[in-house]
């Protein structure tokens, strides 16, 4: 696979780093001549010293065949015109962009960028999560982020412990894919009981998820 990363800062270099161990063709591009000369004395000419929202420059990059093209420079602005480039210019079939300020997501995403990561939303959901005692871990993010995959746990003093999920009053259009008991995963149906000590895994409406905290928190918390 054909990875374009534009952006070489500790983002770049270490995602960079890990998909070489994986065996994937790489290319960074850096706009700054002494980041990419420097990186360049380690990785050697796998580095490109080029501003990543040129047209030509890209065509050089060969980004026509890119696989994949990760935008991960500091500023937004850059992280959508090269991924929108690389989407419309040059057809690659996957884009992803890093989002500084989380206010930008939907923006990226209505603009057609195939995925987007914001650190920062990632960590004030974690702070959040905690603040809130919550008891749902968020997996995975489907759909551009409008569907999630969360696990939850049943603890003795969950509402649900003891409650069949066909008893259970879920949020519209939520889907409970599994339930983990004992190491062991079950495909649940309407009169699965759950127990103290399971978890159950989750599709759900990234907007529902406070309602499914409340069927499955603790009571305590």
């Amino acid at each position: 696979m054909y990875v374009i990363v534009v952006g070489a800062g500790k983002v770049g270099y270490y995602l960079t780093k890990q998909l070489l161990q994986e065996g994937h063709e790489v290319l960074v591009v850096e706009k700054d001549r002494k980041t990419a000369e420097a990186l360049a004395e380690e990785l050697g000419d796998i580095v490109m010293h080029a501003d990543g929202c040129e047209v030509r420059s890209m065509q050089e990059a060969g980004m026509g065949r890119a696989n994949v093209v990760v935008a991960v420079t500091g500023d937004d602005e850059d992280n959508l015109v090269i991924c929108q480039m690389a989407k419309r210019k040059f057809g690659v079939p996957r884009t992803i962009a890093r989002v500084n300020d989380p206010k930008n997501e939907a923006l990226f995403q209505e603009l057609g960028i195939d995925q987007t990561v914001s650190s920062t939303r990632i960590i004030f959901n974690l702070i959040e999560q905690q603040i809130e005692a919550s008891q749902i871990i968020p997996l995975a993010a489907l759909k551009r982020g409008e569907i999630e995959v969360v696990e939850a746990d049943i603890t003795p003093d969950s509402p649900a412990a003891g409650l069949r999920i066909g008893q259970l009053e879920l949020p519209p259009n939520t889907l409970i894919i599994s339930v983990i008991r004992d190491d062991h995963a079950i495909i649940p149906h309407a009169d699965t009981k759950l127990r103290p000590g399971d978890s159950v895994i989750a599709m759900i409406k990234s907007e529902r998820e406070r309602e499914l905290r409340e069927i499955f928190a603790s009571r305590k918390a």
